[in-house]
């Protein structure tokens, strides 16, 4: 069920699948990304479990921009408050992650547990970010798009899904510029290590071994300060395993909401 909703002036695009009441299921979208990334996650979830997805403002259909990860994170709880969902399994990938800690943060009547997908506290330096910010503003994205598409995917999955590779970088490439930098600018000031040792809720977090942006060694120093988190590595798999290995990234949440009902 597609909803557009208002957040703070903004107009979010979100869908919501049904579900009998039980617990809900959210998903956090990835930089230059937008729900379409979890398609193919969908149909290994419990087929009660209530889901959100939605786009970031400034990506996908969503309007606006936000450049502070605190100001996602309060769109995100505006748009689960209107839509009634409290105490959710929250599943962020990347930027989503920092979204997802922050929601933890900040609202965490809306936070049953986490799933932080290749992700950490803190992303990169503050070289590399504005490195990027310099050449998105110098290039483009659509002339950047087929270098991060070898960042999101493994090598292994471009050279068997060539059309699939395709497809996923036009979609980076469609993004709307002033939304993509916008949420790169939120992603170089954040650092969200304070949050880590206060979290209470149960947590999963997954690296893909491929990654090269947040490499499994980042994804295990993550679960290290978080109390009694878990890791998963998930072999041969680049930046976006919901792409990549849907199957098994469902069966992981479908497991994590299992622990918490």
């Amino acid at each position: 069920m597609r909803r557009f909703l208002n957040v703070g002036g903004k107009t979010l695009h979100a869908e919501l699948r049904p579900g009998d009441g039980g617990r809900p299921i959210v998903f956090i979208n990835s930089l230059g990304s937008d729900l379409r990334i979890w398609d193919a996650v969908l149909p290994g979830l419990p087929a009660e479990a209530p889901v959100l997805r939605h786009d970031k403002c400034g990506h996908g259909l969503s309007s606006g921009g936000t450049d502070s990860i605190a100001g996602f994170a309060r769109d995100l709880a505006d748009a689960m408050d209107q839509v009634a969902m409290a105490g959710a399994l929250v599943v962020g990938l990347s930027i989503g992650g920092l979204i997802a800690l922050q929601l933890a943060q900040d609202r965490p009547d809306l936070v049953g547990g986490l799933v932080l997908s290749n992700t950490s506290y803190r992303i990169g330096t503050d070289e590399m970010w504005q490195a990027r910010m310099d050449d998105l503003d110098a290039l483009g994205l659509p002339a950047m798009s087929a270098g991060v598409i070898e960042r999101w995917l493994s090598p292994g999955f471009r050279a068997a899904h060539p059309v699939a590779t395709e497809g996923w970088r036009m979609m980076l490439a469609r993004t709307p510029q002033p939304g993509y930098r916008a949420a790169f600018a939120a992603i170089h000031d954040a650092d969200l290590s304070a949050v880590l040792p206060r979290l209470s809720c149960p947590v999963l977090c997954i690296a893909g071994s491929e990654d090269v942006t947040t490499p499994p060694r980042v994804v295990a120093d993550l679960a290290e300060r978080i109390p009694g988190a878990a890791m998963v590595e998930l072999e041969g798999v680049g930046h976006l395993p919901c792409l990549e290995l849907p199957d098994r990234v469902a069966e992981l949440v479908a497991g994590m909401r299992g622990r918490l009902s």
